[in-house]
């Protein structure tokens, strides 16, 4: 019997990515499981069969002579390269493995032994808030946290000074316990020990046989420059202490960037808005402005500045992480109109007013322009409109 396609047995095309080999062979992988369909043959060949198609097209070099030279590539010696025929038994882990990562989708594990379950200990959170100039320039702040330390009494193997963990009979050492069901392997944790592998019948005193002790600890922690709200640090090994001597998890720190006064920032640019009057927005002018780094930038003001423009200045912002350089300063210029005008402004203003004329003020002029072409076109509208009525009456009477 000739083997089916291996493209068409994942439902994929010669051009899929492995990301969609991978996705179409876990949708049949579920859907086909043994666990799943217990007793029925035919689900347990498409099973093998998805498995074998996944096994070549998901390795470059298999596919490469899947593509040239068919199944014929794996048959024997004859093969370009061939491996053989496909061994399910010791593939399949390895399949199963990449595409479903801890293999928990089903509660079972595969034929090779996993060893002692991960003593590892608990990484932990430290939330941490700063402001923006410390963000900018970079810090070291000194931090107090409670985490569990490797217990001194018994150099953290648990056991009362003197005496050994013990070989669990159970698992034999080997933290998981196994048993066949047809072609599977099912692999669970040693219910006596575990997954350990070893039990401790004479504990230690002073950490009731954990191998970890609470503890206080405080350390001076470098902020880099560039940080941003939520960037995340990891400081490797000082988390709590694993069990049993087991490995110390990892501390990250979270960091949130309080608001400031008067810079706004988004990612490496900084922002903010630059009240002017109107005489200036007008007539132009030069202002010094703040810059993050607690200097002063001149800029200048064009003349007929229209409220809502945006200046840049390049460098000005703040520094992007693990590179030397910086984001942008963007000023927002906000035209100011007064609010409180004494006897002889309000002269100078209403004379000024019978001095404009359409070239001063282009935008306005632009604008009712646009309006009055709107509403003489909407007047014919409804002109024609009301002279459809009347025709319709006419020709009704």
């Amino acid at each position: 019997m000739s083997k089916r396609d291996y493209y068409e047995i994942l439902g994929v095309n010669k051009s899929a990515k492995k990301e969609e080999i991978k996705k179409a062979y876990r949708k049949l992988a579920l859907k086909y499981h043994p666990d799943k369909n217990k007793g029925d043959k035919g689900a347990e060949e498409k099973f093998k069969e998805a498995s074998e198609a996944y096994h070549v097209l998901s390795d470059d070099k298999r596919k490469t002579n899947y593509d040239q030279f068919g199944h014929a590539a794996f048959q024997g010696a004859g093969g370009q390269g061939g491996f053989g025929n496909f061994d399910f038994s010791s593939s399949f882990s390895d399949i199963f493995e990449d595409v479903f990562g801890d293999l928990g989708d089903f509660g079972f594990a595969t034929g090779r032994a996993r060893g002692r379950s991960n003593n590892r200990g608990n990484d932990l959170r430290y939330d941490m808030s700063i402001n923006l100039d410390d963000a900018f320039n970079g810090t070291e702040k000194k931090i107090n946290y409670t985490t569990y330390k490797k217990c001194k009494t018994c150099s953290g193997s648990g056991a009362k000074p003197g005496s050994k963990p013990t070989v669990c009979g159970y698992c034999g050492g080997q933290g998981k316990v196994r048993s066949s069901q047809g072609f599977f392997t099912i692999q669970q944790t040693c219910p006596q020990c575990s997954g350990e592998g070893e039990k401790i019948t004479n504990p230690c005193g002073s950490c009731s046989g954990m191998g970890k002790t609470q503890s206080s600890e405080s350390i001076s922690v470098k902020i880099p420059k560039g940080v941003d709200d939520g960037t995340r640090i990891r400081l490797s090994g000082k988390g709590e202490a694993g069990n049993k001597g087991g490995g110390s998890g990892d501390l990250y720190l979270f960091v949130s960037v309080e608001p400031h006064s008067i810079f706004k920032r988004s990612e490496e640019n900084l922002y903010y808005e630059l009240p002017i009057s109107i005489a200036d927005a007008a007539l132009g002018t030069t202002v010094e402005v703040p810059s993050i780094d607690g200097g002063k930038t001149k800029i200048k003001i064009p003349s007929g500045t229209q409220s809502g423009k945006q200046l840049r200045l390049k460098g000005k912002g703040m520094p992007i992480l693990r590179r030397n350089i910086n984001g942008d300063l963007y000023i927002r210029i906000i035209t100011e109109v007064p609010t409180s005008l004494t006897k002889r402004q309000k002269e100078l203003l209403s004379e000024f007013k019978t001095l404009e004329d359409t070239k001063s003020n282009p935008l306005i002029k632009t604008f009712f322009d646009k309006a009055k072409k709107f509403w003489k076109n909407w007047w014919k509208k409804l002109i024609w409109l009301l002279l459809d009525v009347l025709e319709e009456w006419v020709n009704s009477l």
